[in-house]
């Protein structure tokens, strides 16, 4: 499944609750769900990293449908040609 079909399928389940919601309000979701993931890592829960960074990106999907942005696009247009800013694959940009 490209990542559209699921941005798609995201929309198909929550679109109109997310609607309801608000940009603002799934953002915040959307972050609760990065402290899950970094929770479930930091803890060594497999299981649960699976779980939580699934519904990290389901909450992504359901900010951009709500914002209006098509995350494959936008993934695209800022990494398809390599590293934005050395244009390299793989990168070469000395390490921060």
């Amino acid at each position: 499944m490209e990542l559209r079909e699921i941005q798609k399928l995201m929309a198909e389940i929550y679109l109109r609750r997310d609607e309801a919601r608000g940009a603002e309000k799934t953002l915040i979701w959307m972050l609760s769900e990065a402290g899950e993931v970094a929770d479930a890592f930091l803890k060594g829960d497999d299981r649960a990293l699976r779980d939580e960074v699934a519904d990290l990106l389901a909450w992504l999907l359901s900010f951009c449908n709500v914002v209006g942005i098509d995350l494959e696009e936008a993934i695209l247009a800022k990494y398809g040609d390599g590293c934005p800013i050395c244009g390299s694959k793989p990168c070469k940009c000395p390490p921060r």
